[in-house]
């Protein structure tokens, strides 16, 4: 069965320009006008679809491979954060150019795109469905601190980080840690990861959120991934995310996190995990998750955390091999 995708996109078979090169050795792009034509094929397409012979809502995501090499995912009750949960139906097509076209091989369905809108097939190429295309932005983007609120970073200035450093004129570049340390926290950040169409699972634009510099949020590009427990807002060896909820590379995407630290006895002994609840861009991926004991790969500047051996610690951004992620509007509540 091939599924038809066809985008009006001039230079689709044209070499993408090339992006910088990462510590992984792939490619790297951080400007959509610089990202070449498959940066522009790839995104979500939300709508109803006869599917089996029942109508519902569907979604569709579409990411690029390099190469001019793409991957498509049709998710059963709309897109993930919006319909579809995990354990839902998904279906996963492999693609590639073929003249102006891209096409997919799909089980049971067929599609075309012209201009922002998605025709679905069945496979007597019947119409059974449009879908448009859409953007989807945080809920919480752009949040502004509460009074109260330690700012760490509003594009202005560096200056409250360990190895800070401002890019791109505004943004927060990897591998920075907060000169303050806290205890039990509200967090908000914000987070760019690049368009790396070549990279695969762990290379694909990798960093973490630290917690105390003890406890990693992962941030990756898994936009269309399946899950395999590493995945952009899991919390890294320990649990996966209760849905991934990655926009397209190049998106930027928030993380609102409620953090309580472990507890201990007079003697040192802990008494009570740590917990953690997490929101990816306004859709919880973890519940009040219990913490057993801290992730591994923390990276101290000044004093490096080794273990869950005090109250409070510092927030780290993680430099994963030189991903060229950025980090922007980034701001703790402390709690009494």
């Amino acid at each position: 069965m091939k599924a038809r995708i066809v985008c009006f996109v001039s230079l689709l078979l044209v070499s993408g320009l090339a992006g910088v090169a990462c510590g992984h050795g792939e490619p790297a792009f951080t400007d959509p006008a610089k990202a070449g034509p498959d940066f522009a094929v790839q995104g979500e397409y939300v709508g109803k679809a006869k599917i089996g012979g029942e109508e519902m809502a569907v979604g569709v995501q579409v990411m690029a491979l390099g190469k001019h090499e793409f991957e498509a995912t049709l998710f059963h009750g709309g897109l993930p954060g919006a319909g579809w949960k995990k354990g839902d139906k998904e279906e996963k097509a492999k693609g590639k150019p073929e003249g102006d076209e891209i096409e997919f091989a799909g089980k049971g369905w067929e599609a075309a795109i012209r201009g922002d809108t998605m025709t679905i097939e069945d496979s007597s190429d019947k119409e059974v469905g449009k879908l448009k295309k859409v953007e989807r932005k945080s809920p919480t983007l752009g949040a502004a601190p509460p009074a109260g609120a330690v700012v760490l970073f509003d594009g202005t200035s560096a200056d409250a980080w360990h190895n800070g450093h401002i890019v791109e004129g505004n943004l927060l570049g990897i591998g920075p840690t907060s000169k303050q340390s806290f205890r039990d926290f509200t967090l908000h950040v914000e987070f760019r990861c690049p368009f790396m169409p070549e990279a695969r699972g762990q290379a694909r634009g990798n960093s973490g959120v630290y917690l105390q510099n003890r406890y990693e949020i992962q941030v990756l590009d898994s936009f269309g991934a399946v899950g395999d427990g590493g995945d952009c807002g899991a919390l890294y060896s320990i649990a996966p995310e209760l849905v991934n909820m990655s926009f397209p590379p190049l998106s930027w995407q928030t993380y609102d996190v409620d953090f309580t630290a472990a507890r201990y006895d007079e003697n040192g002994k802990k008494t009570t995990n740590a917990r953690v609840t997490v929101k990816h861009n306004g859709v919880v991926v973890h519940d009040n998750l219990d913490i057993p004991h801290n992730t591994p790969g923390q990276i101290g500047n000044e004093t490096p955390a080794k273990g869950e051996t005090v109250l409070s610690g510092p927030i780290y951004l993680q430099d994963h091999g030189g991903d060229p992620e950025a980090f922007r509007n980034i701001w703790v509540v402390e709690k009494q």
